[in-house]
């Protein structure tokens, strides 16, 4: 957890964001990044997704099983989803997702907007052309190599 503050408080010197974040495996670092959201104009570059990405490459595995993430603050919900997906055996956190509200990092539009219907959110959200979409779905269904995840 140090490293993953002491990756924080580096960034900010440097110009980032006030995040970071490491993956471990079998107690090797596998991984470790800062917050590079401003630094490359990419809003999902946040420290939690750039380590994972390039934990997963090393180990040549979409999931990260048995590794832990240690992160300088509570995961955003676009981290969390990704931490799902990812798989890895614990998360640790140092700040809360309300100590990052207070530094002007409010995540709570985001968890208020999950639960609005989608024509009642912010950036209205519009279903096109379902029924043409079920195919890709059936074919990966059908699809006897697939690879689940």
């Amino acid at each position: 957890m140090q490293r993953a503050i002491a990756l924080a408080l580096e960034n900010v010197r440097s110009g980032g964001g006030p995040f970071g974040a490491l993956i471990v495996k079998d107690g090797k670092v596998l991984s470790e990044a800062a917050n590079r959201v401003t630094l490359t104009n990419d809003p999902t570059a946040h420290a939690e997704i750039v380590a994972i990405r390039e934990a997963c490459k090393k180990l040549g595995n979409f999931h990260l099983t048995d590794c832990e993430l240690y992160s300088s603050c509570e995961p955003c919900p676009m981290c969390l989803g990704a931490i799902y997906w990812a798989r890895p055996g614990r998360v640790y956190f140092a700040c809360t997702a309300a100590d990052a509200a207070k530094a002007g990092f409010d995540d709570s539009l985001i968890y208020q907007e999950i639960r609005s219907p989608h024509m009642h959110r912010k950036i209205p959200m519009i279903q096109l052309m379902r029924e043409e979409s079920l195919a890709a779905f059936r074919a990966w269904e059908q699809k006897a190599d697939k690879t689940n995840y």
